[in-house]
């Protein structure tokens, strides 16, 4: 039974370049945490619906994995997909916690895909998988392509990996559960200010490690303010960086 690896992410930095429709355009440093992964694996059932085993606190349709084999299914029509999920499960061992910024849904989605696409020989190239990911979730094409490090941009369609040391972080989750749409909207309503295109190019051109050094938390991710003021019980921590919408905060491990 081979065990697959879902890993975590972090955002070194994440600033707001603009909207498109619904949807705000971001520029990031997306980095892995090598230290912190679900694990996925396929495992014979008996009955025939599609069934997810872990410890989830959504329904299975809610469920990204889920969401990824209906995708999936959508942009193959592949008989065997179908017939492989009536006879074996989606086992998840789940360690990245839910609803705080480490990307842990969009990670479990794209390694699902990947997991999909080599056991059912379905032949689809990482671009392919990509663009299907993307229907999922904003941050899964990251996880699809597999880098240690790279700026995405967009609306997370955009992956361009970013060749620099993979740093080793210290993770912290307050336990509160943060609505990424709550979070954006609030931005958009009282902290919209989207950087300039200038901006963007001097901070995808500058190493993590740097970035980490000279710039501090509030200036590093534009969300976290947001956050702050729309989850009053959200404290601040001094010297952590926030992840995503949060509610993660991290720092490089002494």
């Amino acid at each position: 039974m081979i065990r697959h690896r879902a890993y975590a992410k972090v955002n070194i930095f994440l600033k707001i370049t603009g909207i498109r429709g619904e949807y705000h355009t971001l520029s990031s440093r997306f980095m892995r945490v090598n230290t912190l992964f679900d694990t996925l694996w396929f495992e014979p059932k008996s009955t025939p619906e599609f069934e997810i085993r872990g410890n989830f606190d959504c329904e299975v349709h809610s469920n990204t994995i889920y969401k990824a084999y209906k995708h999936l299914q959508s942009a193959t029509h592949s008989d065997n997909l179908s017939s492989f999920f009536e006879n074996n499960a989606v086992c998840v061992e789940k360690n990245i916690p839910s609803f705080a910024g480490l990307g842990g849904g969009s990670s479990d989605a794209a390694t699902f895909l990947k997991m999909c696409n080599e056991t059912l020989d379905l032949e689809l190239s990482v671009e392919e998988l990509a663009e299907i990911g993307s229907n999922v979730g904003a941050d899964v094409p990251f996880f699809i392509y597999g880098y240690e490090s790279a700026n995405v941009s967009g609306i997370g369609e955009i992956v361009k990996p970013f060749n620099e040391p993979l740093l080793n972080f210290e993770v912290t989750t307050p336990e509160l559960q943060i609505s990424t749409p709550a979070v954006y909207r609030y931005y958009r309503e009282h902290r919209y200010a989207p950087i300039t295109a200038e901006e963007v190019s001097r901070l995808e051109a500058t190493p993590s490690l740097e970035i980490l050094a000279t710039i501090n938390s509030k200036e590093a991710n534009d969300l976290y303010s947001a956050a702050l003021g729309c989850y009053p019980a959200l404290q601040e921590k001094k010297g952590w960086f926030f992840s995503g919408s949060g509610s993660s905060f991290f720092r490089i491990k002494e």
